[in-house]
């Protein structure tokens, strides 16, 4: 199988800052390992297409979408909150990051790939419809499930999310739609303090972990709550937030998970593609910060799609 490899080099002239942890070198350490993997003609490089304000706006309040226009530096940095900073460079990443699942979204469902890992950023899962956090500007995969929806009428979209954050701003946009499915595994407490007392409602699992789980759990979550859900609801669509910073090598979280454990959970979520969703994945980067972890946390991860 060919798997669709959805970047652009604007992705990585977003800088946050010389310690700023979502860095531009992230990108460039998924490229080496890649590289590095020699997968051959199992990937194919495609370059990622801007997203127009109209497809933002099926996840996003118009007024938010507004006002990260309106607000975009000319030069310098302007606080969204205190963790995420736009740069004249930002705006344009960022769309070309949410521009990047939707294309995937429309490679698959032509059929000309099965599976597509969007190697962009900023990332999304934190940013809500009215509000951006945690780095995030655009939620990339809630974007791309409303996109999947309007666009190809798909009745059962799932939204699997392994990083090691909660996907808060992922849930507050798909909350009560019966035609998503959202799963979630954590650190938990953890930021952003979110997913444990919810009442989110019957289409979001969310699978808290403490602070010293490793594999085990890890995969025992995913057996008991994920794998019986999506079988139960069968989606045609798989989209995957997928963050490598539970990796134990990852200083920002305490998890203790491994690039075995990403290559595991990839495995069992193509079965339930291939069973239910004529093997149908998105796969987009949301965390990994430890540069070496990520790179090869990736690999594992696209060599579970290509399978």
């Amino acid at each position: 199988m060919t798997v669709g490899i959805i970047s652009h080099e604007l992705c990585g002239e977003h800088d946050m800052g010389d310690f700023h942890p979502e860095c531009p070198a992230r990108l460039t350490a998924i490229q080496t390992h890649l590289t590095r993997a020699e997968l051959g003609s199992a990937i194919q490089n495609i370059e990622a297409i801007s997203i127009p304000n109209t497809i933002l706006s099926l996840a996003h309040d118009p007024a938010y979408i507004d006002y990260l226009f309106s607000h975009s530096p000319e030069t310098g940095f302007f606080a969204l909150d205190p963790d995420t900073f736009m740069t004249p460079k930002t705006l344009a990443a960022a769309l070309l990051s949410a521009g990047a699942a939707v294309q995937a979204v429309d490679l698959i469902m032509s059929h000309k790939l099965t599976a597509a890992f969007c190697a962009t950023r900023p990332p999304g899962h934190h940013a809500g419809r009215n509000k951006a956090m945690g780095f995030c500007l655009f939620n990339n995969v809630a974007i791309a499930a409303a996109y999947a929806r309007l666009t190809y009428q798909l009745k059962k979209i799932a939204i699997l999310d392994f990083d090691v954050h909660h996907g808060n701003g992922t849930e507050d946009i798909v909350t009560g739609q019966s035609d998503v499915l959202f799963c979630s595994t954590f650190q938990s407490p953890f930021y952003p303090f979110a997913g444990v007392d919810t009442s989110a409602g019957k289409n979001v699992i969310n699978t808290p972990l403490s602070a010293d789980a490793g594999s085990a759990e890890f995969r025992q979550a995913v057996r008991d709550h994920w794998l019986p859900a999506l079988n139960q609801f069968k989606p045609e669509l798989i989209i995957i937030s997928a963050g490598f910073d539970g990796h134990a090598e990852d200083d920002l979280s305490q998890v203790q998970l491994y690039e075995e454990d990403y290559r595991w959970v990839t495995d069992e979520l193509k079965v339930v593609a291939d069973q239910h969703s004529q093997g149908r994945i998105v796969s987009v980067l949301e965390g990994g910060y430890n540069l070496e972890a990520l790179g090869r946390s990736v690999v594992a991860h696209v060599q579970g799609l290509i399978g």
